[in-house]
């Protein structure tokens, strides 16, 4: 592909593996790609994989697209986590050092601060700039969870029933826009995740449940948009399930993104989590 029909992408990177997928999988589709990592979050190995590679800090949004349009990406893509907390707490102003466009949308555009409303908003503002924001699966599909029991482990029945009680409780929860998962145990909510992150739910649900046996169910939201906020899982979180009693994950077919599949259901089995998948 020659340079001028190069497509540019830029990609804000956080943390987890989920960013050097995106870039693998751009890099080969042919993109020339500049990736923004977030301080603290990001990855700095994937200075080695993009063409460009800038760090940024988290409430730096005005850099972010000076960067992209100082590289000519017309396209964004937004990968990795980020932990929410990191907006709050004492001396956050201090900490995080606002550029003036970050300040202006925290504060100013935001009518609340769920995850949709404040990664539209940086949506629309990319989109001012002439740079559009894509689905974040878009060079990444083939990572989708298929349908169906991916483990060679199959649930019991009274695991199914939980899992049908608890994707119900958890679409709400997204509709809501609070969080993406929900652990069931008996047909009875343990807990719900919110601005913790999923690793910290799973911690609160093993104190409460010390006997184990419970499940956690993580979906995508009834009216997911792809460009951000997709439900991603992983070794780790097999790991974390396992440690704390967990005996299930429930995920959604096409929706969900599988970091190292393979490790994932090999975790699985040795530890005894059954994964299911639906649609």
């Amino acid at each position: 592909m020659g340079d001028l029909a190069q497509l540019r992408l830029g990609i804000i990177a956080g943390e987890g593996r989920f960013p050097r997928m995106v870039v693998e999988g751009a890099k080969r589709a042919g993109c020339h790609v500049t990736v923004v990592g977030l301080r603290g979050f990001a990855d700095g190995s994937l200075a080695a994989q993009a063409d460009v590679f800038r760090w940024a800090g988290l409430a730096r949004l005005g850099r972010w697209i000076r960067i992209l349009k100082r590289n000519q990406a017309t396209q964004v893509i937004l990968a990795g986590a980020v932990r929410k907390t990191s907006m709050y707490g004492r001396w956050r102003l201090l900490r995080l050092l606002p550029d003036w466009t970050s300040l202006r949308l925290w504060f100013g555009r935001l009518s609340d601060k769920r995850n949709d409303s404040v990664l539209g908003a940086v949506a629309d503002e990319f989109a001012r700039h002439g740079i559009i924001m894509q689905d974040c699966i878009q060079y990444s599909a083939e990572h989708l969870a298929p349908e169906g029991v991916l483990t060679r482990i199959q649930p019991s029945e009274s695991q199914r029933k939980d899992a049908e009680f608890g994707w119900r409780i958890a679409k709400e929860l997204g509709r809501l826009d609070i969080g993406q998962s929900v652990v069931v145990k008996e047909t009875e909510v343990v807990a719900v995740e919110a601005i913790e992150g999923t690793d910290r739910m799973i911690e609160r649900a093993g104190l409460l449940v010390p006997r184990g046996g419970w499940i956690m169910v993580k979906v995508s939201k009834p009216n997911q948009d792809m460009r951000f906020d997709v439900p991603t899982v992983g070794p780790e979180t097999i790991d974390n399930l396992a440690k704390h009693g967990a005996k299930m994950l429930v995920i959604e077919a096409g929706k969900t993104v599988l970091i190292d599949r393979e490790a994932m259901i090999a975790a699985a089995e040795r530890l005894g989590v059954v994964i299911l998948s639906l649609k």
